[in-house]
């Protein structure tokens, strides 16, 4: 008997859905987890646009009253909706306050388990038995509920740093960071269940309380720790940005996020988030026969997919007098990926994240639709591929889908290195685009005093181009904004090659943005050259 799986340490109302393709009317649905709360009126989320100025307050001992900084990085802080509501106003009309969110209650994934069962089945269908595991190497993070440090798979097991206090009460879903962190590093220890990288080494970041804000401090903090593998196996329906820009920092910073992509199609086939931000990994959940789980969400943003059903996982005694069971949910496709990802970069240390993220899916085995499909994404977690295949060229300067994420004191302390400079006015550049984890690439082009700049993109497939110039806040703006600030701009179809230019007739050198997109209602991805020239 199918059973819903415990799915994710904040994946919220994940429902139990068909992954497959939709056609006839559902069947009866699954049992659902309560819908996500935001709990009005308990707490905010506050990001100060000068960075500085947090970290100065806080040197000098002046707080914002109950406040907590939970990114350093990006200077957000965490305050009851009490004193944000009578400061909030003031440090916007001020410039200081970049966002005002609400720290959102997050509700995991329902999981159902059982006493454990055969064996587990995942490891030959994704080559772990093929190929042997290396020792400690690239950290894999995990962020949920807290791991049971006394249970006999983690008790006294080496290369396991708790970023902090981890508890594993009893009751509710306490259970899932154990069964998660058991599926990615339980170790060869002659009991119980074998993870698929039995050594490696292993961060855990409690949640505790399930709100955004407690997902933004464990990014932070596993940051803090240096670039690892960042397992999400949870999730809600709704976006936000704070969050969505501490991925960015992440994974311009070298880290690899991984998610689960949800468990509800059949009870709506919901947007889950983190899985649906750009440069996120996510992962749906395939069956025995390697077909899509009947639960397992679907979308562009699904990258390939992983066993995620009667899958054996290590659980605190309260739930389970034997310490195991087993479980299904994107929560356990999910740190299958992560683990195998950690693998291949132990073994592969020289790839940049950008190509860790796409020899992950690239190298996935075929097993839906040909080629890419929303229920697998690229297709099944091919272990011996992945530490194999190609190397995948590096897509330079990810993430740049707009101004904010390339100039200095927005996201990042220091701008995106410019694609010409002074002196440099002539290059050459290779990058792609995809439709979900990277629709957009934006780049800096110096334009010294009285030169004009010709800039050529020839794409694999549909790629228009833009030109901005230096004062635009974003290549998003329209009306009014949109003809002061655009240049010039040129969207061929297909193949066809885009040139725009533009002359610098002042005294002295400027810097305009280049931005190389994929049309709405166009191509799904494409690689593209650039070629820059600077002439009188």
């Amino acid at each position: 008997m199918r059973r819903l799986g415990v799915s994710a340490a904040v994946l919220l109302p994940v429902l139990i859905c068909s992954g497959t393709a939709a056609a006839a009317a559902p069947p009866a649905k699954a049992q659902r987890a309560p819908s996500t709360s935001s709990r009005p009126g308990v707490r905010e989320l506050m990001s100060l646009r000068n960075h500085p100025y947090a970290l100065i307050q806080t040197r000098r001992g002046v707080r914002i009253p109950g406040g907590m900084l939970i990114s350093r990085r990006l200077a957000i802080w965490r305050l009851p909706t009490s004193v944000a509501t009578r400061i909030g106003l003031g440090l916007s009309a001020r410039g200081v306050a970049r966002a005002i969110e609400p720290d959102r209650e997050l509700l995991p994934m329902r999981a159902v388990t059982e006493p454990l069962a055969g064996y587990e089945w995942w490891r030959s269908d994704v080559g772990a038995d093929r190929v042997e595991p290396p020792g400690p190497g690239k950290p894999v993070t995990v962020i949920d509920t807290g791991l049971d440090t006394g249970h006999p798979e983690f008790a006294g097991r080496p290369n396991t740093t708790l970023l902090d206090a981890q508890s594993t009460a009893a009751g509710g879903v306490e259970a899932h960071g154990t069964a998660v962190s058991s599926v990615v590093a339980a170790p060869e220890n002659g009991i119980g269940v074998v993870g698929i990288y039995p050594q490696a080494v292993l961060r855990e970041w409690d949640t505790g309380t399930l709100f955004v804000s407690n997902v933004i401090e464990g990014i932070e903090r596993s940051l803090d720790a240096g670039p690892a593998v960042i397992n999400m196996s949870f999730g809600f329906d709704g976006y936000d940005q704070l969050l969505a820009d501490e991925v960015d920092v992440a994974f311009g910073s070298g880290s690899l996020l991984v998610a689960a992509a949800g468990n509800d199609f059949r009870e709506g086939n919901v947007r889950h988030y983190p899985a649906s931000l750009p440069h996120v990994l996510t992962i749906a959940a395939t069956d025995e026969q390697d077909v899509s789980s009947f639960f397992s969400n679907r979308s562009l943003a699904v990258d390939l997919s992983a066993p995620g059903e009667n899958i054996p996982v290590a659980v605190p005694t309260w739930a389970n007098p034997s310490g195991y069971a087993s479980a299904d949910g994107t929560s356990f496709a999910a740190p299958l990926v992560s683990g195998a990802a950690a693998w291949a970069w132990t073994r592969r240390p020289e790839l940049d994240v950008t190509q860790l993220f796409d020899l992950m899916r690239w190298s996935a085995k075929d097993i839906d639709a040909k080629g890419f499909d929303e229920d697998t994404g690229y297709g099944l977690l091919d272990l011996p591929a992945a530490l194999s295949s190609p190397a995948p060229s590096v897509d330079p300067e990810e993430p740049n889908e707009d101004v904010y994420q390339i100039v200095a004191g927005k996201l990042f302390k220091r701008s995106a290195p410019p694609l010409t400079s002074p002196g440099h006015g002539r290059t050459t550049l290779s990058a792609r685009l995809d439709i979900s984890e990277d629709p957009e690439d934006v780049y800096r082009v110096w334009i010294p005093a009285h030169r004009r700049v010709v800039i050529q993109v020839v794409p694999t497939a549909d790629a228009d181009v833009e030109l901005w110039n230096s004062s635009t806040p974003s290549v998003l703006v329209t009306g009014g904004a949109r003809r002061k600030h655009l240049i010039d701009g040129s969207g061929n179809n297909g193949s066809v090659p885009d040139t725009v230019a533009a002359r610098n007739r002042s005294r002295r050198g400027i810097y305009v943005f280049l931005d190389v997109y994929l049309p709405e209602h166009g191509a799904t991805a494409a690689d593209y050259r650039v070629a820059i020239t600077t002439t009188r």
